[in-house]
């Protein structure tokens, strides 16, 4: 994925990032840089910079929004690790491992509302706006999913409703505030707003695949954490809609169980791989990379277009 373009607006949202750390709490900085520096992919900042750019906003206060987008997924995983009881990140430890779980809460809180208090002194209501209802969703998208764990009866609807919520609100609001920062209108904010939603849908089920498919070392953690952890998601979801009964009960013995070992999560993976469900995966994260580029086609073709192509198509084609 290159990125070149942005190359320098994304080492400033970097360093905006650092700035906007300052407290009088040395321990807030410490453990936000060591979430900066743990090795993200930043794709939220940089959809919002390159939607900034592609309609003709060329200003500081893409920095601004950036890094406060930044801002709000940081806290978003820090309270995440908590929840799920996370030892690595990216490959490092947790924060909660580091500094325990009251700490990685507490400083999730302090970013939430710095990112709300930075809001309010740029003064836009409309991007105070989109941000609220982004962040308000992706609450109840965390609480459903820690409703729906380990429930093998979850639908492939309310699932995708879960992970609309959970990550796609987001990426959607950072594409749709670039379109808002160039005064575009409502027919191209709403292109905008759509091109993220469907990223973000296609972001979250090559994640679910690779939890299944990729390597430790690749994906950063160890793979299966999703199903330890007792969440069902689409691979799962679509291999149960077409095992026999027996595997469908041997399944469920497996989520429900106090401690799943690797064999266990091997029977899980033969289950999938049988009935296709990492490829049918792929294929709906595919067809919503479609979508998002048939959207972008409503804007003129530009490079700063060609790389949010070039970004869509990355999303199922990365490794981790």
């Amino acid at each position: 994925m290159d990125l070149s373009i942005i190359e320098e607006d994304l080492k400033a949202v970097d360093a905006s990032f650092e700035e906007y750390l300052s407290s009088r709490v040395p321990l807030i900085a410490k453990i936000g840089k060591h979430i900066l520096t743990s090795g993200g992919k930043r794709i939220r900042p940089a959809i919002l910079l390159l939607s900034s750019r592609l309609n003709g906003y060329t200003g500081e206060r893409a920095i601004r929004m950036a890094s406060i987008i930044e801002f709000i997924h940081t806290a978003t995983l820090l309270h995440d690790d908590v929840v799920d009881n996370a030892d690595i990140r990216r490959g490092n430890p947790a924060a909660n491992t580091l500094w325990g779980s009251e700490a990685s809460v507490l400083v999730g809180d302090f970013l939430f509302s710095k990112s709300f208090f930075l809001m309010v002194e740029d003064g836009d209501l409309r991007v105070l706006r989109i941000l609220a209802e982004a962040t308000t969703e992706l609450a109840e998208g965390e609480i459903l999913e820690l409703v729906k764990t380990g429930d093998l009866r979850i639908t492939r609807k309310e699932y995708m409703d879960l992970i609309t919520s959970k990550t796609a609100v987001l990426i959607s609001a950072a594409s749709r505030i670039g379109a808002v920062l160039g005064n575009a209108t409502d027919e191209i904010e709403n292109a905008m707003k759509e091109y993220g939603l469907h990223i973000g849908i296609a972001f979250q089920l090559v994640d679910d695949c690779l939890d299944y498919t990729a390597t430790n070392e690749s994906l950063g953690k160890t793979i299966g954490t999703d199903l330890r952890e007792g969440k069902v998601t689409l691979p799962l979801i679509l291999s149960m809609e077409r095992a026999a009964p027996e595997e469908r009960n041997r399944v469920r013995d497996i989520v429900l169980s106090d401690e799943i070992v690797q064999g266990e999560f091997e029977e899980v993976q033969r289950i999938i791989e049988k009935y296709d469900g990492i490829d049918a995966t792929l294929d709906l994260a595919r067809r919503h990379v479609e979508q998002a580029k048939e959207h972008l086609g409503r804007l003129p073709v530009k490079a700063e277009r060609e790389t949010l192509e070039d970004l869509a198509d990355y999303i199922v084609q990365r490794d981790r």
